[in-house]
């Protein structure tokens, strides 16, 4: 048998390790931030940049994106090297994903905190750089599967499913949620409006969540902790069961995430279906796992690597029970909108993505570098600290969900809601608050203490850049299947096959939910009295999206007694048709909005964003002093004709007559709003004053309807007015 030398390339894999390390602190610094903001609101008073709306996507993005994608990525090279004996299939394609990764993540940590965002959850980058993730995931892709067909090693190991998978699936995922009509270089608008855009944005972020936080790490959990515990997989059958049955069941549960809204009855009731199904392979997944650590518990307690492990595949458990449990009308009914979803959140990212990345971690820096870990005693100290930090970031969280799903159904007994402020229950998990941000402290510094152990690591240890192998060569066999072959098993060495098979298998459920939601008009009943924005309300939309409202405040109330005792009439369906894109949220750190129009008076929404303290006192959301004072409050108008000829191409029904008018429509709508503004005394006399130190010392002024508080006024008043519910009539 010949056997053919070749070198490992250790240096990606190093590349993207360092990385990993950097993103993960910078993203999780974020993240910290973020909590104390909810502490001390006026933390970061005045600097636009640094707000909590503009900071949630950067956070969110830097820590699956830059940490978890990063952590993939080194994973992925170093064990699909040694699975197919093989080099990888370009060193230059390699370095491309690299460079050109990293290159997209600095793109996001500039773009985001300007306010550059397209608001879809997990997808908040804009066309330009959604066009460079799709060119570098290609490039990932191209290498992975050059890498299979020059490999050395006939059958395909179940990491190596997991990672074509992740690669087609990912690809499909992103190119159909970013379709996108650009307006300029950093401005579009998704090309699905309302609740069409709803479903394909959940059908892409819980998909996420799946093809890209699960199935990469399940791949990289099937690898590691055999390699770890120096045990074979438990169950191979098993985990033939657990691919195939994950990827087509995990793409259907999308829906689950919109429960009780405008989304039609159909669709939700498919994704609470496959949701539920999905704890299936999920936790045949961690049993496969877990049992392949039978007969080695005595090197877990001692193995920091396999520490981590363990509680990385508990977590994945965890989250993947509570996943499905979530999914059930009565629980969702509670949990949506609270902080449950952000604890089960954070199980999953912090022990599950975070655990099995610091285990790795820690497996392949003695052997990239040829040494041993400089401190094991530091390593079991970053596993007992970042497990305090989960709990003590988690269970805050689940008490807070609890606490604000009880306040917000409880009634009086004449009827009336027990807690009618919705600042009552914010004031009331204050204290879980400051927990969560205790732990997030300790979870960090464990990273800290990770990142000083590896580097002392590095330093005693040798630069091996190139790894010499050996393996002999692969030699032709049948491309049919022999007598003594399963069906299985001869798939295992056809990867062309491999791939269409799961291509196709993670297709049709999208197919099946999407398409007929696009499609079928009937889906989407129109309502006439639905009229789209004014120009002035279109760049208030946008105003509102760049500040990332959307973070901490819902536009959906579901048909419940309680949502609509305190907002008002349910949302219908009819009523986005035309919300490019559709701005439903997820989290209620503050109240639904969908009712919000004339509900208060536009000096109230002026004063409220200037000082929200002023106006509710113990209130947690920022000032917005930028939108009202200066030179960089002036709106800017220049692109308003653009926009609304980019939505008459997506089918809002624009007059070539009232995109001509924009300028006069928006000067008339802002004229009024300013007048109205007048009628406040102590705002009259602030403003006049303002305009007259301008005039003496010879300064630019704005005037207030040409400032970007009264077109995002106008959008705020506009929400939920287009459709009226006579209550008398009803009753």
């Amino acid at each position: 048998m010949e056997m053919q030398q070749f070198q490992y390339d250790n240096k990606i894999v190093k590349n993207f390790l360092f990385a990993t390390m950097v993103w993960g602190i910078v993203g999780m610094l974020v993240g910290l931030l973020l909590a104390f903001l909810f502490l001390f609101p006026n933390l970061t008073d005045g600097i636009s940049w640094l707000s909590f709306g503009r900071l949630r996507p950067l956070h969110t993005n830097a820590v699956i994106f830059a940490f978890v994608g990063n952590a993939i990525f080194a994973g992925v090279y170093y064990s699909t090297q040694r699975l197919l004996k093989a080099r990888m299939f370009s060193d230059t394609l390699s370095k491309i994903n690299f460079w050109g990764w990293q290159l997209i993540i600095v793109s996001a940590a500039i773009t985001l905190p300007l306010g550059f965002t397209t608001s879809k959850e997990y997808a908040e980058l804009e066309w330009p750089i959604d066009i460079a993730i799709a060119l570098v995931w290609v490039v990932f892709g191209w290498n992975l599967i050059g890498t299979i067909f020059k490999r050395r090693q006939r059958h395909l190991y179940v990491a190596i499913w997991f990672y074509i998978a992740t690669f087609v699936t990912v690809a499909v995922l992103h190119i159909f949620n970013s379709l996108e009509l650009p307006v300029t270089a950093l401005k579009s608008y998704s090309v699905y409006a309302g609740v069409q855009d709803a479903l394909v944005q959940w059908w892409y972020g819980h998909n996420a969540v799946a093809f890209f936080l699960t199935t990469p790490f399940l791949g990289l959990m099937y690898y590691f902790v055999p390699k770890a515990a120096n045990r074979p997989i438990y169950s191979y059958r098993l985990s033939i069961v657990h691919f195939w049955s994950l990827i087509f069941i995990y793409i259907w549960a999308g829906p689950h995430h919109l429960l009780y809204t405008a989304l039609p009855e159909w669709a939700q009731n498919l994704g609470v279906a496959f949701s539920v199904m999905l704890l299936m392979p999920s936790w045949g997944g961690m049993i496969n796992g877990l049992l392949t650590l039978r007969g080695a518990w005595d090197k877990v307690r001692t193995d920091p690597v396999l520490k981590f492990m363990v509680v990385a595949i508990t977590g994945y458990g965890m989250a993947t029970f509570e996943g499905p449990t979530l999914s059930l009308k009565n629980v969702n009914a509670i949990a949506h909108f609270t902080d449950w979803v952000i604890a089960h959140v954070h199980v999953g990212a912090l022990a599950w993505n975070g655990f099995l990345t610091f285990g790795m971690v820690y497996y392949l820096v003695p052997r990239l570098f040829k040494t041993e870990m400089y401190s094991k005693g530091l390593a079991n100290l970053h596993f007992w600290i970042g497990t305090l930090g989960i709990i003590m970031y988690a269970l805050p969280m689940y008490v807070a969900g609890f606490t604000q799903a009880s306040m917000w159904k409880q009634f009086n007994p004449d009827g009336t809601l027990t807690y009618g402020n919705f600042l009552e229950t914010v004031t009331e998990i204050m204290p879980m608050y400051w927990m969560r941000a205790i732990g997030g402290t300790l979870f960090i510094t464990g990273m800290l203490i990770m990142v000083y152990n590896v580097v002392v690591t590095i330093r005693r240890g040798e630069k091996v850049e190139d790894e010499l192998a050996e393996a002999p060569a692969l030699e032709r066999v049948s491309k049919r299947r022999t007598a003594k072959e399963t069906w299985h098993s001869w798939l295992e060495r056809k990867p062309v096959q491999l791939t269409i098979l799961a291509t196709v298998v993670i297709l049709i459920g999208g197919v099946v939910q999407i398409i007929p939601t696009l499609l079928v008009k009937s889906n989407i009943p129109t309502i006439a009295s639905v009229k789209p924005y004014t120009p002035l309300e279109l760049e208030g939309r946008d105003i509102y999206i760049r500040e990332g409202c959307v973070g901490c405040h819902s536009q959906m109330i579901r048909p419940f007694r309680s949502e609509v005792e305190r907002y008002g009439e349910y949302s219908k369906a009819g009523e986005y048709v035309y919300d490019h894109p559709f701005l439903w949220g997820s989290k209620r750190t503050g109240p639904d909005l969908h009712r919000i129009g004339g509900k208060y008076s536009d000096n109230w929404h002026f004063n409220h964003l200037y000082d929200p303290q002023s106006i509710s006192s113990g209130s947690i959301m920022p000032r917005y002093p930028w939108l009202i004072t200066g030179t960089s409050s002036k709106l800017d108008k220049s692109e308003t004709e653009a926009k609304m000829r980019a939505m008459v191409s997506l089918g809002v029904p624009y007059s070539e007559e009232a995109i001509n008018n924009a300028q006069n429509s928006m000067d008339e709508q802002g004229s009024q709003i300013e007048k109205n503004l007048y009628n406040d005394p102590d705002f009259a006399k602030v403003y006049e004053a303002n305009k007259t130190y301008a005039a003496e010392h010879n300064e630019p002024f704005v005037e207030m309807k040409d400032r970007e508080i009264v077109a995002l006024i106008a959008y705020l008043q506009r929400l939920g007015t287009d459709i009226h519910v006579d209550k008398t009539a009803e009753n």
